[in-house]
């Protein structure tokens, strides 16, 4: 093989790597990000961060989420990750908070804390998802802000805790965040179908509310741009290798 069609054979190579990687854009990205389940007011969502490593030297080997004081969760429950310890750590508020039905909180869950244990670090070219069950998330157009610090093995520490402004540029440390919506019409306890049904326990979040966070997520617009990046892809790779065995 001459080396012009070496040249092309790596071409077309990278062009089907990349569209590989294009598939699982929404996956991964390049900062620390929050994925809803859910966003309806005063219901319980799962809320899955990715952690993407971002050093090329070092392994993830901790992960902290700071959990909102002003409208606090009252319920917070970790889905287990093979070789991750998790903590939910609970504190006093800054402040009293005086909840809808009348209680007044001075504790509430302040953050969680996943560990890795050896060998089971994030290390180069991989990411991790992190999720918890939360409740009840505050009243609609609430932007629920979760600063997190994301810690290396080499010692180094990234805090994701900047707040977004609109319309301005995003920043170089974006904290992840979402913002809660009205319920539907018809929802008695202001949450989804499967919230409202489980409202009333800690149990609100199950396989039902997982199923409908993937199948959101795999006809999302992002999912669908990696997936036609992906097949583009792979078309320009496999057109590129004929032309090599032609040249050859």
């Amino acid at each position: 093989m001459t080396s012009s069609s070496r040249r092309t054979l790596t071409g077309a190579v990278a062009l089907t790597t990349a569209g590989f990687m294009a598939l699982g854009l929404g996956a991964a990205s390049a900062h620390v990000t929050v994925s809803p389940a859910s966003t309806t007011e005063n219901g319980y969502s799962q809320l899955t961060f990715s952690v993407p490593n971002e050093s090329e030297s070092a392994a993830t080997n901790k992960l902290e989420v700071q959990l909102p004081t002003e409208q606090p969760f009252t319920s917070v429950r970790v889905k287990p990750v093979e070789g991750w310890t998790a903590e939910v750590v609970t504190g006093a508020l800054p402040a009293p908070v005086t909840t809808d039905d009348g209680a007044t909180l001075t504790e509430a869950p302040l953050s969680v804390v996943w560990t890795a244990e050896a060998g089971a670090e994030i290390s180069q070219q991989e990411y991790q998802t992190f999720s918890i069950s939360v409740g009840r998330l505050p009243e609609a157009g609430s932007t629920v802000l979760l600063p997190a610090t994301q810690s290396y093995t080499d010692g180094d520490v990234v805090e994701w805790n900047q707040e977004a402004e609109e319309g301005a540029e995003e920043p170089d440390k974006p904290a992840p965040s979402f913002v809660t919506t009205v319920a539907a019409e018809g929802d008695a306890h202001g949450g989804s179908h499967t919230a409202a049904e489980g409202a009333e326990t800690p149990e609100a979040i199950d396989a039902e509310q997982t199923a409908s966070s993937t199948d959101t997520a795999s006809t999302s617009p992002v999912a669908w741009i990696g997936l036609v990046a992906g097949l583009l892809g792979l078309a320009a790779g496999a057109v590129a290798l004929v032309r090599t065995r032609r040249t050859a």
